[in-house]
């Protein structure tokens, strides 16, 4: 029996049947098939974490699930950049502590260039300054590493359909401050005074480079990264490289 009935008259002999797949529409003189849709596209995911042992623990949980597809890994920020602009993956799991450019700024620029890809931050920083600065970034998610299995599954497909998703904790830090925050000055103020390109050379300053590395690394000449240190010195009211490291520590750009 097909559901909206059949016509009430006889069929003739030699009439044709009823088609095997699609549904009948009520209102026109003919059945109109319907062709049956085929099963959703898995959700491409990009994995970005320093660790090897760890992208290769994420995988296996992943790889679980039919649905989730991994296109590609890296353990590096500015790499995890290139490589969501050329795959285009509809999530990126993204730690926090990456070299050469962190995981905060890289979600900053994936969400800027992709347009459609979304970023899940998955690390163990716990602080409400990373959790903050994450989220302004353009992350849809912060992930504890300590997370279940199941939860990181779940976290991936609820931000590829444009949801959100947060570790209990993570959430809590948010209402907390939320609810606390009456002074409406943003805690990363002296942070942002900084361009891209100077929070580049904070990182990599902090991360014990000269400016031959730096310069080498960013394609830039050594005068360039210290006119560039020298301004960001100035502007973080900072005296020596010390207080750099300090500085970019105490914002979660290296840990």
């Amino acid at each position: 029996m097909i559901e909206g009935g059949l016509p009430t008259r006889k069929r003739r002999q030699g009439g044709r049947s009823a088609p095997e797949h699609g549904s009948l529409h009520r209102g026109s003189s003919h059945a109109r098939i319907t062709p049956a849709e085929g099963p959703a596209p898995p959700v491409r995911v990009l994995l970005a974490d320093s660790q090897t042992v760890v992208r290769q623990g994420l995988r296996r949980i992943l790889a679980t699930d039919q649905a989730i597809e991994i296109v590609g890994e890296t353990g590096d920020g500015r790499s995890a950049v290139e490589m969501a602009e050329r795959l285009q993956p509809d999530v990126v799991v993204m730690d926090v502590a990456l070299p050469e450019l962190n995981g905060i700024d890289a979600t900053r620029w994936i969400v800027e260039r992709t347009k459609r890809t979304k970023v899940l931050i998955l690390t163990t920083v716990t602080d409400d300054m990373a959790v903050r600065r994450g989220l302004k970034a353009g992350a849809s998610g912060y992930l504890l590493k300590a997370a279940e299995d199941l939860d990181l599954l779940k976290a991936v497909k609820a931000i590829a359909r444009g949801a959100s998703s947060f570790s209990p904790l993570v959430s809590q830090m948010l209402l907390r401050g939320y609810l606390g925050n009456k002074g409406g000055r943003s805690v990363e103020d002296d942070l942002a005074l900084l361009t891209d390109r100077e929070r580049q050379v904070l990182q990599h300053i902090a991360e014990g480079k000269v400016n031959k590395e730096i310069a080498a690394a960013l394609s830039i000449s050594a005068n360039t990264v210290e006119t560039h240190r020298k301004r960001i010195m100035e502007k973080l009211d900072v005296h020596n490289t010390a207080g750099l490291v300090r500085f970019a520590m105490r914002k979660r750009i290296v840990t």
